[in-house]
């Protein structure tokens, strides 16, 4: 005869087994989650940050040139040439968000890195005595904060993955120049 013992013992068997199996189902859906998150993001990412006219954009600022502080105000700032301030607001705050997403954990740096080091190095070593300036003048010390935390990391792995890139054209950049914007 099966006693109330036995019967109580199996119910809370099947009770547990119960419990773990939810728990298993739920790591493994947070997981898949987590997952099409990520896939979802490198999907937007890419539509977003290599379509036709963010790479004109892209163009456009790297053919920007002055030789110093002052030519770059008279050429560049935003009084004197709005559709350039249009291009720069655009492209570096999209920059900025990306380093805000992954201050927040939101995305993963490799991922990042991996899906574009280039464009976000060549502008931070473009535009960072900009930056500087206008953290100094008009916006404060917190300005591109996210950019800038975003190049740091991104130079950080760029060199332990390739330590000599530093030392060749740097994508238009002399290697003084990439030495001394990551100094």
């Amino acid at each position: 005869m099966v006693d109330l013992a036995d019967i109580q013992a199996a119910y809370y068997m099947v009770a547990a087994t119960g419990v773990l199996v939810a728990a298993i189902f739920y790591v493994v859906n947070l997981r898949e989650t987590s997952k099409n998150r990520k896939i979802t993001f490198t999907t937007s990412f890419m539509q977003q940050f290599y379509s036709k006219e963010n790479s004109r954009r892209f163009i456009d600022l790297r053919q920007m040139k002055w030789s110093n502080i002052d030519e770059y105000m008279k050429k560049y700032d935003s009084e004197v040439n709005p559709e350039n301030f249009a291009d720069r607001w655009s492209f570096l705050g999209m920059l900025d968000v990306l380093g805000y997403q992954y201050k927040t954990g939101l995305v993963d740096i490799y991922t990042l890195y991996e899906l574009g080091w280039s464009p976000i190095l060549m502008m931070w070593i473009k535009f960072k005595p900009i930056i500087m300036m206008y953290k100094k003048s008009d916006y404060g010390e917190d300005t591109y904060a996210n950019f800038e935390r975003l190049a740091t990391e991104m130079w950080r792995i760029k060199n332990m993955k390739d330590p000599t890139w530093k030392e060749h054209d740097g994508g238009g950049f002399k290697s003084e120049d990439i030495k001394q914007t990551f100094s």
